[in-house]
């Protein structure tokens, strides 16, 4: 039985867990927005919630826990500096977790996760809308397109009584003398 056991696996080892949690809460504290699964989304809430908790105490030994979870010094900054008063004076529930649709290649159901006294004029990457359900390619770069004078016509399959198509007959070249 799993008593008092607290927090989800997510199907990864501890180490691993740890580690995606660290980034998507830095993520999440630069961003102040950020798109995931809806398990993930309540793990980091938790632990993004602890971050600003530390970030209103601001003492030293805050400062040093803070900085064993958040990946950068610029991201620390920005917690004890901006975050922590602007959440001053709320004792508590700095994120909210919204449903937002589901992945296109795995159907999951994905969720925002983001501060609720956001800057509007913070945009996350994930705002852009997906064209035709198809992820945005890296590279626009078109392929090369084959000259139509020196491709050679590709031999037609002939039908079967079964409707299979059968490997063309290649006709011979040179007839042989007849002996």
């Amino acid at each position: 039985m799993r008593h008092r056991q607290g927090g989800r696996k997510l199907g990864r080892t501890t180490s691993h867990r740890l580690a995606m949690l660290r980034n998507m809460v830095t993520s999440l504290l630069e961003h102040e927005q950020i798109e995931t699964t809806d398990a993930k989304a309540k793990e980091v809430r938790r632990v993004a919630e602890k971050m600003i908790t530390l970030g209103k105490r601001g003492d030293l030994h805050a400062r040093r826990l803070a900085m064993r979870v958040v990946r950068t010094r610029e991201v620390a900054a920005k917690l004890f500096d901006e975050l922590a008063p602007r959440f001053q004076a709320r004792p508590g529930g700095y994120t909210r977790v919204l449903k937002s649709r589901r992945r296109v290649g795995d159907a999951a159901p994905l969720s925002l996760v983001e501060l609720v006294d956001r800057e509007t004029g913070a945009v996350a990457k994930t705002d852009a809308p997906a064209k035709a359900g198809k992820p945005a390619r890296k590279s626009a770069a078109k392929p090369k397109a084959r000259p139509e004078a020196d491709a050679e016509p590709k031999p037609r399959r002939r039908a079967t009584a079964t409707g299979r198509a059968k490997a063309p007959v290649a006709k011979p070249t040179k007839q042989r003398p007849k002996v």
